[in-house]
């Protein structure tokens, strides 16, 4: 490898105490298979496929072998009025997971852009049926969805919030579904449907006829496990129905068989309007997202725009790469073939059980999950949120476990393509560390 600057120095770190890592940097130099080499040639497991999205292990060549074939066919072309044949390729990949209604596939280049270009994509859809005054969006306390300026007006995470005036589009929070009397809860938790309500909350703040959507992560993945109560989003999906309220579920951590069906809404019988996904879509090789939308939806605003005039006023340099739809397409034919979907149904028990045996760790505050997705909550270290969880996470790694902390959660998401002494390992790494750790 040639040679760096170890500290780092022309380097601004995304999502990092930056001071802090280039004091003594944590640095990965290679990956294969589960395992991540550190630059001292120590391997670590990776505990959350990366970050959520690297589900069928690393540098898997088969697309690796795709991605460098396109790179010679066609390394770039526009899709501005152009276009290519392995974004209808990919299209059509995706569109045989979702659910038969949803098949209108719009490509972006992460969670991000996939979050805002739905916002846009809402707005333009009520316009064209002459509602343009449906704007007001719903979303939740302790949401995540993206960092681009519409996800960070939905976000419910304070931090995401406080440091930018995000004043568009107008967002009302409901409350969140993590409550103290469902700790500890395997799967998903008894009490806490009745906060579906607050979406008739909303509705009586605002008027259904000005509300445009209302936004759900069928789980929240990247603040920690919130595993959605039994009938909660059943709940959502008829009040969105009564009052003419658009229903996107943002599964950009969930889709593509993190609980066992393509996709949660799936998994949860819940039909969606619009979904949104990224992440897993090119097991992390190359930035890829996407908004899958019904049928109607796309019809609506294609048809709303006078002939040979653009219908949406949206797009990016890089929508449909072809190196980035082969990277898809790829990565969903491997996804078919090894059927990782019932591969997490039939490992999801295996890896429940083993996380819920950290339940005896003093330090332990709560533990939830579903599927191959759990979260390890911490108690606050010196009443300081984060502080725990930072301290976990570096003692982890060089301990020889990656994986994702936010604040004093601990997400612990395997590749599928794990076995059980892999999981085996990563809970006696995680035991060996917090064990003492004094609450």
């Amino acid at each position: 490898m040639e040679q760096f600057d170890k500290n780092f120095t022309n380097l601004w770190m995304p999502f990092t105490a930056n001071r802090d890592f280039k004091s003594n940097p944590r640095v990965i130099t290679k990956a294969e298979g589960v395992y991540y080499t550190n630059s001292k040639g120590d391997k670590l497991l990776d505990g959350s496929s990366g970050l959520f999205n690297t589900p069928l292990g690393h540098c898997r060549q088969e697309i690796a072998d795709a991605m460098y074939k396109q790179l010679q066919e066609l390394d770039y072309s526009p899709h501005f009025n152009t276009g290519h044949p392995l974004s209808a390729i990919a299209t059509e990949r995706i569109a045989k997971l979702l659910p038969d209604d949803i098949n209108r596939i719009y490509f972006t280049n992460s969670g991000s852009e996939t979050v805002d270009t739905t916002i846009k994509m809402i707005y333009t859809y009520w316009r064209a049926r002459g509602q343009g005054q449906k704007t007001v969006l719903v979303s939740r306390e302790r949401a995540y969805h993206g960092v681009n300026l519409g996800g960070v007006a939905l976000a419910g995470i304070v931090n995401n919030k406080r440091f930018f005036n995000v004043s568009y589009p107008q967002v009302y929070h409901m409350r969140h579904t993590c409550l103290d009397e469902n700790k500890f809860t395997r799967g998903l938790p008894e009490k806490g449907a009745e906060l579906a309500d607050d979406l008739l909350r909303a509705i009586a703040i605002h008027g259904a006829e000005n509300i445009a959507a209302c936004f759900i992560e069928p789980i929240a993945g990247g603040i920690g496990c919130l595993v959605p109560p039994k009938g909660y989003l059943k709940r959502l999906r008829k009040i969105c129905t009564e009052h003419d309220i658009l229903l996107v579920m943002d599964e950009v951590i969930t889709g593509f068989a993190r609980t066992g069906e393509w996709f949660a809404s799936q998994s949860f019988d819940v039909e969606a309007d619009i979904i949104t996904m990224a992440k897993a879509i090119t097991n992390g090789a190359i930035p890829m997202g996407a908004v899958a939308t019904k049928q109607e939806i796309y019809d609506t605003v294609i048809n709303s725009s006078d002939d040979n005039m653009i219908d949406f006023f949206h797009g990016y340099t890089t929508s449909c790469h072809p190196v980035a739809c082969a990277a898809c397409i790829a990565t969903i034919d491997l996804m078919l073939e090894e059927k990782v979907d019932e591969r997490v149904k039939n490992m999801s028990q295996y890896f429940e059980d083993a996380i819920f045996k950290l339940q005896d760790l003093p330090v332990v505050k709560d533990i939830r999950n579903y599927g191959m997705l759990a979260t390890v909550e911490l108690l606050p270290k010196d009443n300081k949120p984060s502080l725990r969880g930072t301290e976990a996470y570096q003692k982890l790694f060089w301990a020889g476990l990656h994986f994702k902390a936010t604040g004093d959660n601990l997400i612990i998401a395997p590749a599928y393509v794990m076995e059980k002494e892999d999981i085996d390992r990563i809970i006696e790494l995680l035991r060996q560390e917090l064990s003492k750790m004094k609450p």
